[in-house]
């Protein structure tokens, strides 16, 4: 017997009915039999008796549905499975500090976000009926706002400088920015920039810092949609020092390589290994140096399929002081790393190829576009004749001069000596790649549905909170190669349906688990339920 729940979408009421499972004989397979207990309340989650006779009177023993408050079943699976992952990592402990009054709430919401795939917050009361989750009660839309902007700035870095107190001491952080499209005209950072999905949207764009040992994210900053990142990197330091993180060693793409980033890592005295554009002019100098060396077979390394060279050079750091009236020059320690990769060499060819042979048909169709003009005077010479009409003839020069330099890629770090190791823990970098696809896919924020800044602030810290279980589970379920059998949602369906029993008074106990449910917990470190 159990009580399941049916939404008539003539009219949008969901009712509860008692269903008893039997098994017909003549058809020989099983039944139910159903009984009519009542609608849900959308707001409250409880059910309410659709007429007036079904109401008992004052000394008539409670039929089971009247029970039903103090006598709950309710899907907790995974929300299990949750709780012992927030324990575990001190989400559950850092949140009641910073958030005495709506950790639970926060939680809850985080949880559903998780588990009902891109599922718009209007859906939770429905959820929230047939869950067990921390916050127990509904929380209906018009308070899961009033919630998101009562999370204050001072309460969110108090919550990161906790966490970063978690992290393993000697473990790299991995920075990296994504944009996130809004059609929103009312929140003020929203701004036409490089959309890196490629849309032609408003953003703003969002920078996340990830441990290289622990594979969790532990510090988010929301910028303006027309901040490059190359810009980020002065206030990520000054974050930085005001959260008194410890110990810092940041690994950065070349879209945030300059000089002045540099001086001011050095500055705060970070380590960092950190990704250089070719067109630098010291770069360009190195693999002109290196070209022919670097090719020998004493250079190669098999397990990359690439050559490896690296230098020490002296960085030219300079620190302007104000205060003093006077600029600090001296010279420092870096490893300049180069490496060459012939699969990337001649896929960086192909692209090539490809992008000469558009341009070729533009230019003889008439079809010219005013983006590709640059391309079209440097790689063209382009005539016109009355016979022959309109012809482009390839610069050859130009292409072996582009031709030359692909294939390479450089780094440098004021810590890490060995190419290997710098490539290794570059690579590494991937999986913040796998942290933007989660927010922005499996937690819906590819689009904003907020009208007001301090909601979207709250929101995208509850986000986080989902966003940082996720990551902890993913991290689990890579560790025990189960991803070789179920995706995530798949093992979370798995384990969902496990259900939890409560009365009032008496110990909570749990439904029948199979030997498959029970391995899932195991191998994902956590003990099944009792």
């Amino acid at each position: 017997m159990g009580i399941i729940f049916q939404t008539d979408r003539r009219v949008g009421i969901t009712y509860a009915y008692e269903s008893t499972s039997y098994w017909d004989k003549e058809k020989k397979q099983p039944r139910s039999h159903r009984k009519l207990l009542g609608r849900l309340d959308e707001s409250t989650g409880e059910i309410v008796p659709t007429r007036g006779r079904m109401r008992p009177s004052s000394d008539t023993p409670l039929p089971a549905w009247q029970a039903y408050e103090a006598s709950k079943r309710r899907f907790s699976g995974a929300t299990y499975l949750f709780d012992e992952i927030i324990e575990e990592q001190g989400i559950l402990q850092d949140l009641k500090a910073c958030f005495p009054h709506h950790y639970a709430q926060i939680l809850s919401i985080a949880y559903y976000l998780i588990l009902e795939d891109r599922n718009p917050l209007s859906r939770f009361s429905k959820w929230a009926a047939t869950h067990k989750h921390p916050y127990g009660k509904d929380i209906p839309s018009q308070r899961s706002s009033e919630l998101f902007a009562e999370i204050t700035e001072d309460a969110k870095n108090h919550f990161f400088t906790l966490q970063g107190k978690r992290k393993k001491e000697h473990e790299y952080w991995f920075y990296d920015s994504t944009s996130i499209s809004s059609y929103s005209n009312c929140l003020a950072q929203v701004k036409y920039g490089k959309n890196k999905d490629h849309e032609h949207l408003e953003q703003l764009n969002l920078a996340v810092l990830y441990g290289e040992q622990s594979r969790l994210p532990f510090y988010y900053r929301k910028l303006p949609g027309n901040i490059s990142d190359v810009m980020t990197v002065q206030n990520l330091i000054a974050d930085i020092s005001q959260l008194a993180f410890q110990k810092i060693k940041l690994v950065m793409d070349r879209g945030f390589y300059s000089e002045k980033n540099v001086n001011d890592m050095l500055k705060a005295h970070f380590k960092f290994l950190i990704g250089v554009k070719k067109s630098v002019l010291f770069v360009q100098e190195a693999i002109d140096k290196a070209r022919e060396e670097m090719r020998n077979f004493g250079h190669y390394h098999p397990d990359y399929d690439l050559f490896t060279y690296t230098e020490t050079m002296t960085w030219n750091y300079k620190q302007v002081r104000p205060y003093k009236g006077d600029t600090i020059k001296e010279g420092r320690r870096m490893y300049f790393h180069l490496f060459y990769s012939p699969e990337k060499a001649l896929e960086d060819e192909r692209k090539l190829h490809k992008k000469l042979t558009a341009w070729k048909t533009e230019i003889e169709s008439g079809k010219r576009k005013k983006a590709n003009e640059n391309a079209y005077e440097k790689y063209f010479d382009v005539k016109a004749t009355p016979v022959r009409g309109i012809k482009g003839t390839v610069k050859q020069g130009e292409i072996e001069k582009a031709k030359k330099n692909y294939g390479y890629f450089a780094m440098i770090s004021n810590e890490v000596k060995d190419p290997v190791k710098a490539l290794e823990l570059y690579h590494r970098k991937d999986l913040i790649e796998k942290t933007f696809e989660n927010i922005k896919g499996r937690l819906g924020l590819r689009r904003m549905h907020v009208s007001s800044d301090k909601s979207l602030d709250g929101k995208m810290f509850v986000e986080f909170i989902a966003l940082s279980i996720m990551s902890d589970m993913m991290r689990r379920m890579q560790d025990a190669r189960i991803f070789r059998k179920y995706t995530m949602i798949e093992m979370l369906d798995q384990i969902d349906v496990i259900e939890c029993f409560e009365q009032e008074g008496k110990e909570r106990w749990y439904g029948e688990m199979t030997d498959q449910q029970c391995d899932i917990y195991r191998n994902l470190g956590i003990k099944p339920p009792a």
